[in-house]
């Protein structure tokens, strides 16, 4: 089995999965804009194993597709099922990715009724088990897990040798419980706790922190104060697919974030357009809207802000868009 983790500098950085954010069309977009510096992992949105094997397969395969510019690129999975996960692992070897990630700490409910998700972490013989299925199915392929510090309580400490006990390549933890969700601050003092953990349990796993890290600076502060082998970053790349790249040339260049979002909405059009809203977009555009700091501005970030939005918020495909931004930078 070829193993990418052990190929990786220290500290890493991996873009978080997230549902209908880090699809295909923005995977393209931060490897060509992240250039040369990362990320180094990135993994699809999590895919629904039980869907994927007997459900609308033709769809959820749109959320498998990627190029080589996104590798190492890992495949997310969700589900308690422990014959789907084997063949969607399988899939995924059959697809080419480097690895298999199993989800268990989304807290989304109808993820939840499935006893996948977050719900795993109230089952730790069916997560380990889980573990044990992707490894079937996909031998040549390592298997990795996202989950939290607890369901509805930090239980770390019992939570985290469980998982390891089943000997995953790498275990990424979000900081944070389920019941807390994002209400309240990461806490990075629990993944220096996964990390001595780890270590006096003489595992391999690497460990992976997650929560509240906006960009690869504070990324390696982070890596350094708690240990971690990598770090994830999530909410911080919205609006900011050169984040990895280390350059702030694009932070307030206005034109060029408007023309990146154009050529991300092309992008999604092309690949997605079939299986998803354009609906979908609307949240990066206003992301590419925010943060630009101009001599002109007004409450929103900058001059005719407001308007801009409005008009993207209203666009239903990408003809629409691209005229909208054409004739804004037009004026």
């Amino acid at each position: 089995m070829k193993n990418f983790w052990n190929d990786l500098p220290r500290p890493f950085f991996c873009l978080a999965p997230m549902a209908n954010v880090t699809d295909a069309a923005f995977r393209r977009i931060i490897a060509k804009y992240s250039k040369p510096h990362g990320p180094h992992i990135m993994y699809t949105e999590f895919v629904s194993a039980d869907g994927l094997i007997k459900g609308k397969r033709e769809v959820l395969l749109k959320d498998l597709i990627f190029s080589d510019e996104e590798r190492p690129i890992v495949a997310q999975f969700f589900t308690s099922d422990l014959e789907m996960m084997e063949r969607a692992a399988a899939l995924a070897q059959e697809l080419r990715f480097d690895g298999v990630d199993i989800n268990m700490g989304c807290p989304d409910r109808s993820m939840e009724k499935q006893g996948a998700g977050a719900k795993l972490i109230l089952n730790p013989k069916r997560a380990q088990e889980l573990i044990a299925a992707a490894k079937n199915g996909a031998p040549n392929l390592p298997v990795s897990v996202k989950t939290r510090l607890g369901y509805n309580k930090d239980i770390l400490d019992e939570w985290l040798p469980a998982l390891l006990e089943a000997e995953p390549a790498a275990v990424a933890v979000h900081a944070r419980t389920r019941k807390e969700m994002s209400k309240v601050a990461a806490h990075w003092e629990r993944v220096a706790r996964a990390v001595e953990i780890r270590n006096a349990l003489r595992s391999e796993t690497l460990i992976i922190g997650n929560g509240d890290v906006r960009d690869t600076e504070s990324a390696r502060a982070k890596a350094k104060e708690t240990g971690a082998d990598g770090i994830m970053i999530g909410r911080g790349i919205f609006g900011k697919p050169w984040l990895f790249s280390n350059s702030r040339e694009l932070e307030n260049n206005l034109p060029a974030r408007l023309k990146i979002a154009v050529e991300h909405a092309k992008l999604f059009e092309k690949l997605l357009g079939d299986a998803k809203s354009f609906a979908v977009m609307k949240k990066h555009f206003k992301a590419y809207l925010s943060g630009v700091a101009l001599a002109k501005s007004d409450v929103e970030g900058f001059s005719g802000a407001r308007e801009l939005r409005a008009q993207l918020m209203k666009a239903e495909n990408v003809a629409e868009v691209e005229q909208i931004i054409e004739e804004f930078l037009s004026r």
